[in-house]
């Protein structure tokens, strides 16, 4: 017998956008004109349908947000799906939740789902928190003896119980948010839907959220979580789903779909050209980040190499030259340097370039910024310093890496090494 809950057969999902048209009819009138012709265009556009010929109407067209979308889920299994925003991961689990109807495909599903797409979804406003219990209960087919016998652990875990009898449209979004999860995880559905709506939440209500996910997926249920949080994809999920304009990109292991997501997401980063073109003196005239996987994040533990073109038509006495990595907080979490008393820098030609190879460098997650300094030996003059440039974001997506960090220690490096030309 077969453990597949989820099947999607070339999926799709088609919607009509219209554009505002510009010209000399913009106006009243032909607001007024627009809305009277009305009957006569739905009359003729029956017709064409009728006659098989059908387009768009002017100032509109089709926009395709899924396509060609086909994989399983089977028991059991907890799937991350991640893309970039308007990827169509929403709509996806829209059509997968029964409440979006599908263009075109179709979406077999085994078992009952529950679904959290944002804050609100399945809660009549009007009603109290005890009685939307009940109601999303009674949605999911479940006596009232089966949700009693699940009422007190929802009501704990959402920590809401001073405001069980007030109507959930007074809730806050954080109110709304841990009641909705409450319910959905608790009221034991085969299937558990979750959209990126946890971000409202405080830190330790989402820890809490993921830990309670991971105790519904050894339960035998299956749970399909979007988030564009990658240490918690990471933690959660053995697969991924990538999705970029509406299509499939990639389904299997996470270390790999989040290894091509990081690549096709980025912004460029990494880099830096200096406007200075009449200095005389030395100055850092381009700086370049080399990322192990080829795009502008770092993944914790790996190799990256770091390269300095140093101008310097005028020779200096000496030079003296290093650089921090410095975290979102201005925080210096690691200083390579490099005297010219032990290896010749700026004393040939009228460019030197510097690379500096970290073989490992293990950073928590966050966004990072390189400082760099110029100068004399130290306690000489500065030539030039360099702040906030060449910004990259770190992820972990190695769940062998992913250890306790300590406060006071939260870069690990394994050795560095400098080449000159």
């Amino acid at each position: 017998m077969s453990n597949v809950v989820i099947s999607v057969e070339n999926l799709g999902k088609c919607y009509r956008i219209s554009h505002q048209q510009s010209g000399p009819q913009e106006g009243l009138r032909h607001l007024l004109n627009h809305w009277a012709t009305a009957p006569l265009r739905a009359l003729k556009a029956g017709r064409q349908k009728a006659g098989g010929s059908v387009h768009p109407p002017s100032g509109s067209e089709d926009f395709w947000a899924l396509r060609d979308i086909s994989f399983e889920i089977k028991q059991g299994e907890v799937l991350g799906i991640i893309g970039r925003n308007g990827a169509g991961k929403s709509t996806l689990l829209k059509i997968l939740s029964r409440i979006t109807e599908p263009t075109e495909g179709r979406v077999r599903i085994k078992g009952r789902v529950a679904s959290l797409l944002e804050v609100g979804t399945g809660f009549h406003p009007e009603l109290t928190g005890r009685e939307n219990i009940y109601l999303n209960g009674a949605i999911l087919g479940m006596s009232r003896a089966e949700i009693k016998k699940k009422f007190d652990e929802i009501v704990a875990f959402a920590e809401v119980e001073k405001f069980l009898d007030t109507p959930v449209k007074r809730y806050s979004s954080g109110m709304y948010v841990r009641l909705a999860f409450a319910v959905a995880a608790h009221l034991e559905p085969e299937i558990l839907i979750v959209d990126e709506v946890l971000a409202v939440g405080d830190a330790q209500f989402q820890k809490k959220c993921l830990g309670k996910m991971q105790d519904v997926s050894n339960a035998g249920r299956t749970v399909l979580f979007v988030s564009h949080n990658i240490a918690s994809v990471t933690s959660l999920t053995q697969q991924v789903a990538l999705l970029h304009e509406g299509r499939l990109q990639f389904k299997g292991p996470t270390e790999q779909g989040l290894a091509r997501y990081l690549t096709i997401s980025s912004p460029k980063k990494g880099e830096y050209d200096s406007p200075n073109t009449t200095s005389s003196g030395p100055f850092i005239s381009k700086v370049r980040i080399a990322f192990h996987q080829q795009n502008s994040h770092h993944i914790s533990g790996d190799a990256m190499e770091v390269t300095f073109d140093i101008c310097h038509i005028k020779l200096p006495k000496s030079a003296c030259f290093s650089f921090q990595i410095v975290n979102q907080y201005q925080q210096p979490v690691l200083h390579c340097w490099i005297y010219d008393v032990d290896t010749h820098i700026c004393r040939i030609g009228s460019t030197t370039r510097l690379k500096c190879r970290l073989p490992r460098l293990a950073l928590n997650v966050g966004r990072y910024s390189l400082t760099t300094y110029l100068s004399e030996p130290p306690g000489g003059a500065f030539y030039e310093r360099l702040e906030s440039i060449c910004e990259f974001d770190v992820e972990i997506i190695k769940k062998q890496t992913l250890f306790g960090w300590r406060p006071d220690a939260c870069a690990y490096i394994e050795n560095f090494e400098w080449t000159i030309k």
